[in-house]
């Protein structure tokens, strides 16, 4: 039996619907600037080719989850999005509404200084994605994508208006990466993000898949 100096964390892994056992996670991608409304409102051009970052998997929470708000940031954002759960070859598996939370302050900083996102974008729990439906079940296409925050309507969309579809982001994350079971891609978010507090409950919908739920505390 092996022996750890720490006892290790156990697998960060998702729920799968109507299946009794869990999707395994390893990797979080995420496409940025894939709605246009949404690189607009940031003041970001679109480019020609899908744009990525990552996020840990200590960034992953389930749907439902109540966590603190984050520490370091006072401009903590909310983006819903289409999350792609990938299987053998890299090919989908399946698919969940998801919630990239952004320390909104620390992107601005960043980009003024032209450094890395990690601080902004890899948050403890900045990851709430979901309960996965198998792609056998649903596929993209005209879905609308909504998020609401204490039932007011605050993002709405449709999973078309993607500027890169989510077969394109695919390739060229395959000519990056060894792509496999394991691997979250969130595919970027419509227009309408802005700020959230301790209080707020968030939920997050794309038609035919399960919603996405958070609850933040002070």
């Amino acid at each position: 039996m092996t022996e750890y100096i720490f006892e290790p964390e156990p697998p960060a892994a998702l729920p799968v619907l109507r299946i009794g056992a869990l999707y395994a996670v390893r990797r979080i991608f995420c496409i940025g600037r894939n709605y246009a409304a949404h690189a607009a409102e940031m003041g970001n051009r679109v480019t020609e080719a899908p744009w990525f970052f990552t996020k840990s998997v200590k960034a992953l929470a389930r749907s439902g989850a109540v966590l603190a708000y984050p520490k370091g940031t006072a401009d903590y954002h909310h983006e819903v999005e289409l999350v792609a759960a990938l299987g053998e070859g890299g090919a989908v598996w399946g698919w969940a509404t998801g919630l990239d939370m952004t320390r909104r302050d620390l992107q601005a900083q960043a980009k003024e200084g032209r450094l890395p996102w990690d601080a902004a974008k890899d948050v403890e729990g900045g990851a709430v994605i979901g309960p996965l439906t198998p792609a056998t079940d649903w596929a993209p296409a005209e879905q609308e994508i909504t998020l609401e925050v204490g039932g007011e309507r605050r993002q709405r969309g449709r999973v078309s208006e993607m500027i890169h579809p989510v077969d394109r982001c695919l390739a060229h994350l395959a000519g990056l990466y060894d792509l496999g079971p394991g691997d979250l891609v969130m595919t970027g978010t419509p227009s309408g993000v802005g700020a959230v507090g301790p209080g707020d409950r968030l939920l997050g919908r794309i038609e035919g898949l399960a919603p996405v739920e958070l609850e933040l505390r002070a």
